[in-house]
């Protein structure tokens, strides 16, 4: 019996080393004498001792901050454009086998990318359409992510850094459009009050008492007010009247 406990020993350590357990979220993709074999989990995973090799691999979203890039945009206005680029892998056997590190090739990719869509566009563009530039850099990082087995699912401009003479014209421009927009409503305001005086005082010259009666109105709005001089204007009309009576 004491001759088998060093054997029962040496099964259980074999056994031991050889368990590996996987994570929901987590897929092992076995190498066998130097052979893909293929992914595994998740849950117990049986190794061959010294024969088999694993390498885990996690299926969760990936967030990857892409840093400062130097950008010239087709216009010519140099800006510095960071971004973040979300992505998750789908083939582990892929992510494994045909690149070295995906994380390192995506975060280079994805700076590269990112210089080259933004020098392609103007400045206007990169600010007012940046969801048309975000589905651009998505699109070019995922064609050439596919083969590694990455799937990125977003991407994302977070800040465009604009020098500071830049920022000066922009809000110089952005207030010269204010100071337009309240010459046109004050230049139509001034329009449609010319045209309401005009159909008023084509309504009065029907009826020449009319005015008298108006003047008469704005001098007791004016007698409202507690005055002790008044200045009102006399009708000629009037004097020309009184004229004649003398």
């Amino acid at each position: 019996m004491y001759t088998f406990l060093p054997l029962l020993a040496i099964a259980l350590v074999l056994v031991f080393a050889s368990l590996r357990v996987l994570n929901e979220y987590e897929r092992g993709v076995i190498f066998r004498l130097g052979r893909v074999i293929r992914a595994k989990g998740p849950g117990i995973i049986l190794l061959i001792p010294w024969i088999d090799r694993m390498v885990r691999v996690s299926l969760r979203v990936v967030t990857m901050d892409v840093p400062n890039q130097d950008v010239i945009t087709r216009d010519n206005v140099s800006m510095k454009v960071n971004a973040v680029v979300y992505f998750r892998i789908v083939d582990p056997v892929k992510a494994v086998v045909e690149v070295e590190d995906y994380i390192l090739a995506t975060s280079q990719l994805a700076q590269t990318t990112l210089r080259s869509v933004c020098g392609g566009v103007e400045m206007d563009e990169l600010l007012s359409h940046r969801d048309k530039v975000n589905s651009q850099l998505q699109a070019i990082l995922d064609q050439h992510t596919d083969p590694w087995g990455v799937k990125v699912t977003t991407v994302e401009v977070k800040y465009i850094d604009l020098p500071q003479e830049m920022q000066r014209a922009m809000a110089k421009q952005a207030e010269a459009e204010r100071e337009k927009r309240a010459k046109i409503i004050h230049a139509d305001g001034e329009f449609q009050a010319s045209k309401t005086l005009a159909n008023a005082a084509a309504e009065l010259e029907k009826q020449k008492v009319a005015i008298l009666l108006r003047y008469l109105q704005t001098l007791t709005e004016i007698g409202v007010e507690k005055n002790t001089t008044i200045v009102f204007p006399l009708p000629m009309e009037l004097l020309g009247h009184l004229m004649k009576d003398r």
